[in-house]
């Protein structure tokens, strides 16, 4: 029922969106998850003001707008979003935006379709979880900054500059995790978190990955789900399993019992940052650092 209320009052707000937009000449860009929020503010730099609707710790899957969230909308010029049901209580709301001519750009457009993981079991039968190959963040930065610069061609010239120089960063990302992960041989690289999450990661850095859950947290895991898991633990002498920051860690605990329970010593690893970044103060708060907490919480636990 709210969130009816939320799109009947977007669909008000937009009907007279040439009424309700700030007219103080900035560039006024909406984004979803904190991983984009964190890139399109990179690329972007003074030439726009960008808000994020989703924070630490919040996860895209389970997010409903809020009014506050409706009037950030309908004032925006600009919204980028994840796309392939990333965001499955939102798409409603982007369709509306699409209709109304409002430039609405999903990041996973970048990608062919050929750089997706399918799935038959999410609603867009891909895994939306594409930040975790940095190769295709490399591709996303490209695309972002060509959606910029069509939407205000007098600072290509700043999206382009700005886009080389988070590039030189990501090279230089992927470089070190690389060399970090070089040292947890293969036959260990076995990672077992809350939900599934990390597939891309796994194809990009040799890690037979398995979640808990499925792609989307919208359901939990069930007994059936932790007796799988568990087993697979004990088969493959697995020394840690995850748990993420937007998941609760309850399902994750239920396992570590199931597993200790079979006289096989697991331990819980970490928290690793999975849908979205860590809080804006902390270095996780960036793409760049979540992404080196992670590998190295990851082959410190798995050594």
């Amino acid at each position: 029922m709210k969130q009816f209320v939320i799109t009947t009052l977007l669909s008000i707000l937009l009907l007279g969106c040439s009424d309700t937009k700030i007219k103080d000449g900035k560039f006024r860009i909406v984004t979803t998850t904190s991983m984009i929020t964190d890139l399109v503010k990179n690329i972007g730099g003074d030439k726009v003001v960008v808000q994020g609707l989703m924070g630490a710790g919040v996860d895209p899957h389970l997010y409903k707008a809020s009014e506050g969230d409706v009037s950030k909308l309908a004032n925006a010029d600009m919204i980028f979003y994840g796309g392939l049901h990333l965001e499955g209580k939102l798409v409603e709301v982007f369709e509306k935006m699409q209709q109304q001519n409002i430039n609405t750009v999903a990041v996973s457009d970048a990608l062919d379709k050929k750089d997706l993981i399918g799935s038959t079991l999410f609603a867009s039968n891909y895994d939306p979880h594409i930040w975790f190959d940095v190769a295709n963040w490399e591709k996303i930065t490209v695309f972002v900054a060509d959606q910029l610069s069509a939407a205000r061609p007098a600072d290509k010239a700043v999206f382009k500059a700005n886009a080389e120089a988070y590039l030189l960063q990501l090279k230089t990302l992927k470089q070190e995790i690389e060399a970090e992960i070089a040292t947890l041989p293969v036959e260990k690289r076995r990672l077992v978190t809350a939900h599934d999450a990390f597939s891309y990661f796994g194809r990009a850095y040799q890690f037979d990955v398995v979640g808990l859950q499925g792609l989307s947290t919208a359901t939990e895991a069930g007994v059936q789900d932790v007796q799988k898991t568990a087993v697979y633990i004990i088969e493959h002498k697995v020394k840690a399993v995850f748990i993420e920051s937007s998941v609760p860690k309850r399902t994750v605990e239920a396992l570590q019992s199931a597993v200790n329970a079979k006289n096989h010593k697991v331990v819980i690893g970490g928290t690793l940052f999975s849908d979205a970044l860590g809080n804006p103060e902390t270095v996780e708060g960036t793409y760049i650092g979540m992404f080196k907490f992670n590998v190295h919480t990851i082959v410190s636990a798995l050594k």
